[in-house]
């Protein structure tokens, strides 16, 4: 025989999800973004992660906090002296994201006694760091003299490795 639920048992149930839900809604708490260009030197400051936590620098210490990375890839450290966020190594974006648009790390940083979890997010901005170029070196163009002022003429398209748009299209205007 199957035994129906009660008022009273729903309600103790409501009130042991209501329970659960602010256990997880005091461990997780808001986040966090910094933004870094690429390319650091290790050992830059990305930001200070005990104040924008809201933590003292005890906290670190007594609570054991750490900071791992959603990649895999320990990108990051925390200066345990100072609360700082350090950089741990050049990051490359064209590496890590391609030529994706938007290149954003997830970071999560955990703290204990009582635990306490804080998603961060560190995004690599761009650093035009590649010339475009072109395929050939050398350009000829024959331009007649009655060709008239402002006309352009298309060259062949250049390649910018930094550019989320592999190549872009470039004109010769012929100038009085």
């Amino acid at each position: 025989m199957t035994k129906r639920m009660g008022y009273r048992d729903w309600r103790w149930l409501a009130l042991r999800w209501h329970y659960v839900f602010f256990l997880l809604w005091s461990t997780v708490n808001g986040q966090t973004r910094y933004s870094i260009p690429e390319e650091l030197e290790r050992g830059s400051l990305v930001g200070n992660l005990a104040k924008d936590l809201g933590l003292g620098l005890s906290d670190i210490f007594n609570r054991n906090l750490r900071v791992a990375s959603e990649a895999g890839e320990q990108y990051f450290s925390v200066d345990a002296g100072k609360g700082e966020l350090l950089v741990n190594d050049r990051i490359d974006r064209e590496a890590l994201c391609g030529q994706s648009a938007s290149c954003v790390l997830p970071l999560q940083v955990v703290i204990e006694n009582p635990l306490q979890l804080h998603r961060i997010e560190v995004e690599i901005r761009d650093v035009n760091d590649n010339a475009p170029s072109f395929l050939k070196s050398d350009h000829i163009i024959e331009i007649a003299e009655s060709t008239a002022v402002g006309v352009r003429f298309p060259l062949e398209m250049a390649v910018d490795p930094d550019s989320c748009l592999c190549c872009f299209c470039v004109y010769l205007v012929l100038a009085k």
